[in-house]
């Protein structure tokens, strides 16, 4: 997969990670290492990325993102926001996707 804009996100705690892909696969750099995760179904209005390898789980709703590790059962990061998302705008993410509706 070709990085083709990285998006930093700031979270509660000072934590930070970082973002890059498309809508359907993302690259997330967390504590200086990547993972590729994939878009699962989700809750309308949301989007959730997951690896099941690493545990991964990322959810990322209109005014902020949250990091899971499912495999430990802990959130790792909360109130994740880009730059963009302080000033009120949608997380590129969103940007040209149909969030998943459930059936």
């Amino acid at each position: 997969m070709s990085a083709i804009e990285e998006f930093t996100w700031s979270c509660s705690e000072s934590k930070r990670l970082k973002t890059s892909g498309t809508t359907e696969k993302i690259r997330l750099t967390w504590e200086s290492r990547s993972y590729d995760l994939d878009r699962q179904t989700s809750l309308p209005g949301s989007l959730r990325y997951k690896n099941p390898n690493s545990g991964y789980d990322l959810v990322v709703l209109g005014n902020k993102a949250m990091l899971f590790n499912i495999k430990a059962g802990v959130r790792l990061a909360d109130f994740c926001q880009t730059a963009e998302m302080k000033f009120g705008k949608l997380p590129h993410l969103f940007a040209g996707a149909e969030p998943f509706v459930q059936n």
